[in-house]
């Protein structure tokens, strides 16, 4: 099987193998990667560890890395005046490993999953031992036209696990874009429901207005006995009402500006004539004048007795 054309690094460099197929190849699993303008490639520790078995990383960095091998990313990172990856797993202390670190560590691990790659670099160091160099034998399928990429061959076991890693990542994307139709299916159904529930609250708003309205009106107007619609009275107008009615002299004013607010407000009059006398400062002689004269005009009327004998009065209404 061949492996696909090859890759240029950020240096500009072209890589026989790309980096990530090559991790992947080694350790069983896909690992972050911090690549620096130099084209050099460092790894989280952790990360390696984790898919090589290793259930102690700092004990495994001591026992198989060298320190030269092995950084944290805020040295690495600072020596080119970059600033450390965002995101809460790369911290500043992080062990981070380099390329040879991490074959270093695949090396000294003992998971089945690793044997086709340490048999493949034992391969390589045996073959530079015998010729003094290792080159990736040309593919069956050389290129079409001129310019076209070149494939080239590698061993089966890691070329069988790029494509399973490939075929996976396809099944990733295809499962993201199902994803996310539904979240667009998910949030249009959700903007129409809050489109109804908002229709719903306008026309509520609406009917209540109309409501607010007619109570209004209810609340502002009375029906005549003759089942005709008239405003309510108010204090104002009952006393121009009255202004027209009878010639009002000065006692009669102030007894009429004392009983019609309690007229308009009660709707009716239950004060014995002394209180009236009290609140106007004129007789209560007086003050019974005054009421029989807005009673011959029309004013008010009587209606039963209180419960200390004095007459009840409420406004006359036409």
């Amino acid at each position: 099987m061949n492996e696909p054309s090859k890759r240029q690094n950020s240096a500009g460099q072209y890589e026989a193998i790309d980096v990530s197929d090559f991790v992947h190849a080694a350790t069983g699993a896909r690992v972050r990667r911090l690549t620096v303008p130099d084209g050099t490639h460092w790894f989280p520790a952790v990360d390696v560890c984790k898919e090589l078995g290793h259930t102690n990383s700092r004990q495994a960095l001591a026992d198989h890395v060298p320190d030269e091998h092995r950084e944290i990313p805020e040295t690495v990172a600072g020596a080119y005046g970059l600033s450390i990856p965002a995101g809460r797993q790369w911290r500043r202390d992080l062990n981070v490993l380099s390329l040879r670190g991490l074959i270093l560590l695949v090396n000294a691990c003992t998971k089945p999953a690793c044997a086709p790659f340490k048999q493949w670099v034992a391969e390589v160091i045996e073959t530079v031992q015998r010729k003094g160099h290792y080159t990736l034998a040309e593919a069956e399928v050389q290129p079409a036209e001129p310019g076209a990429p070149v494939a080239y061959a590698m061993r089966e076991q890691v070329a069988e696990a790029i494509v399973r890693l490939e075929a996976h990542n396809l099944q990733l994307d295809e499962e993201l874009v199902g994803g996310q139709r539904e979240s667009i299916a998910l949030h249009r159904e959700m903007l129409a429901t809050q489109q109804a529930a908002l229709d719903v609250q306008q026309a509520m708003v609406r009917a209540m207005e109309r409501i607010a309205d007619r109570f209004d009106t209810l609340v502002l107007e009375r029906r005549t006995p003759q089942g005709h619609l008239t405003a309510l009275p108010t204090t104002e107008s009952v006393l121009a009402d009255w202004r027209q009615r009878l010639s009002v002299t000065e006692d009669v004013w102030a007894v009429a500006v004392v009983i019609a607010p309690v007229l308009v407000e009660k709707g009716e009059l239950r004060e014995p004539p002394e209180s009236i006398a009290a609140r106007t400062g004129i007789s209560v002689r007086r003050v019974n004048e005054c009421l029989r004269l807005l009673r011959e005009h029309a004013c008010i009327r009587p209606r039963g007795g209180s419960g200390n004998g004095a007459p009840v009065y409420v406004l006359h209404q036409v």
